[in-house]
């Protein structure tokens, strides 16, 4: 069960499908949704499905699952059904092995409530772990209803998490990549001799996900932590680039003098492709991270960044913790400092080889997408 089709969400949940494919799985993808969907083609969210059922066609028809979707509008009335039938789709829900309900993007219903094992996968860790801290009935129930919580902060449930997780179990995780879809060979690790960093990021979150725990406001957000690094580009003497949508001009002002080249993301969103080809073609990444995961020390990291580094291409990101995990020597590097940012700028451009091998071993030894799955299932009991 997935999410909105935008580029990096179909990224991240063909590598689900096609490792699961892989592992020997009988694989369906199903969009199951009161939310009307957003169309990154026009920017705008309406009660059109035809962007999203026609997205879900032809990856269908790409990765080897058609006749193995459904796209179900429950904000329409009747509830319409597009790509199987009412009646097949019941019937996978109850003789199914397991559901994933990725980034817990559905909200349960009663025909989902056939699924045997329901399996919640959490991207965002944070506000569901405070929200249980304050006895939020609602969230509890609904997590609840799944038979097992995986979390991409894999210090959730440890003493460097702080927020107290009252016997409820979460078991760490992280996204699974399938690494020959971003490296097919070695000859591919060499980028352009004027690729940039880069990243892609949505500006204004902040909002949407904000909480307010034990005096404390925790944003959802990484706009203020890239504010905090501003200066990083023109300090380490390169040019960084960043896809986003920024509206106030003092902040574009503020960028362009820091050595930023700003481009907008719309392009990247609508197609699939070329989001990989941004990623590909980069030099490396420089991404900062959301204020809840850097503060919680939730031990989370990018799926985006783990794409960069399935490509071959280096990422300095901000620490949450996920170095006592793995990087932070070649490949892969994580800053809380700017100067830390400089320093691993000079380590990656005297040895920009290396540290490009170093990204794609990282990628195939931590986030290859049959080890992580086979491991999701395993512990799951599946």
């Amino acid at each position: 069960m997935g999410g909105c089709p935008i580029a990096g969400v179909i990224w991240q949940h063909l590598h689900y499908i096609i490792g699961l494919q892989r592992l020997g799985h009988d694989v369906y993808y199903v969009e199951d949704t009161s939310r009307f969907p957003y169309n990154p083609a026009n920017f705008d969210i309406s009660s059109d499905e035809s962007y999203a059922t026609q997205t879900l066609a032809t990856l269908a028809k790409e990765h080897g699952f058609e006749g193995k979707w459904a796209y179900c509008a429950r904000y329409r009335e009747p509830l319409k059904i597009t790509g199987m039938e009412r009646s097949e789709l019941l019937e996978l829900y109850r003789t199914c092995d397991a559901a994933l309900n990725i980034c817990g993007s559905h909200d349960l219903n009663e025909d989902l409530s056939l699924i045997p094992h329901l399996l919640y996968i959490e991207s965002d860790p944070g506000v569901e772990q405070m929200k249980i801290d304050q006895k939020n009935e609602s969230t509890i129930s609904f997590l609840l209803k799944h038979d097992h919580l995986f979390t991409f902060g894999e210090h959730v449930g440890t003493p460097t998490f702080k927020v107290p997780t009252h016997d409820i179990q979460w078991l760490p995780t992280r996204q699974p990549i399938v690494t020959d879809l971003w490296c097919k060979s070695p000859s591919a690790l060499a980028p352009a001799e004027n690729a940039l960093y880069t990243s892609i990021c949505n500006w204004s979150t902040s909002g949407k996900k904000d909480i307010l725990w034990q005096g404390s406001n925790y944003l959802w957000s990484k706009s203020l932590e890239f504010l905090k690094f501003v200066e990083a580009p023109k300090k380490c003497g390169e040019i960084f680039e960043l896809a986003t949508d920024i509206k106030e001009s003092n902040e574009k002002d503020l960028f362009s003098k820091n050595n930023w080249r700003l481009i907008l993301p719309h392009d990247l969103s609508a197609d699939w492709k070329n989001y990989h080809h941004y990623i590909s073609s980069s030099k490396g990444e420089f991404t900062c991270a959301k204020d809840q995961y850097v503060r919680l020390h939730t031990g989370w990291f990018s799926d985006r960044s783990a794409c960069y580094l399935a490509a071959g291409r280096p990422v300095i990101t901000q620490e949450t913790g996920f170095t006592s995990l793995y990087g932070n020597g070649e490949g892969l590097i994580g800053f809380s400092t700017i100067e830390e940012i400089i320093e691993a700028t000079h380590r990656i451009h005297a040895h920009y080889k290396r540290h490009s091998q170093a990204a794609l071993d990282i990628a195939r030894e931590y986030f290859e997408a049959e080890k992580v799955l086979g491991s999701l299932l395993e512990r799951a009991g599946i």
